[in-house]
């Protein structure tokens, strides 16, 4: 993994990521020319098309894993995660789970200390 500019991070596979502020996880897509996301190669204001699209659960609390621990179980929560990166600004769309679903904002710094 190698630093790409303030907001992105290289990965293997012809693979980026960023931290998804709505999420609070990293999403990464593929931009190596053979699937996937164009990107116009700007590191501090990038650019996917076409939207990124990111489904799973919601990570559990602590309060869930000790109800877990304990012999318990929890519903897992729905994550869905769609969004449009422009210009260095995430927009989400209207399908999202989190509390920034309708909401542009600017993508967050990556801290890329080892």
């Amino acid at each position: 993994m190698s630093a790409l500019g303030r907001k992105l991070r290289r990965l293997e596979g012809g693979k980026v990521a960023f931290k998804c502020p709505g999420c609070n996880q990293m999403h990464h897509v593929t931009v190596d020319g053979s699937r996937g996301w164009t990107f116009n190669g700007d590191g501090d204001r990038p650019t996917f098309s076409p939207s990124v699209l990111v489904k799973g659960t919601v990570p559990i609390t602590d309060e869930e894993r000790e109800i877990i621990m304990g012999g318990g179980s929890v519903t897992p929560k729905p994550l869905v995660c769609h969004s449009y990166v422009v210009d260095g600004q995430i927009r989400f769309l209207g399908d999202c789970t989190h509390e920034l679903k309708g909401h542009t904002v600017d993508l967050p710094d990556i801290n890329h200390d080892p």
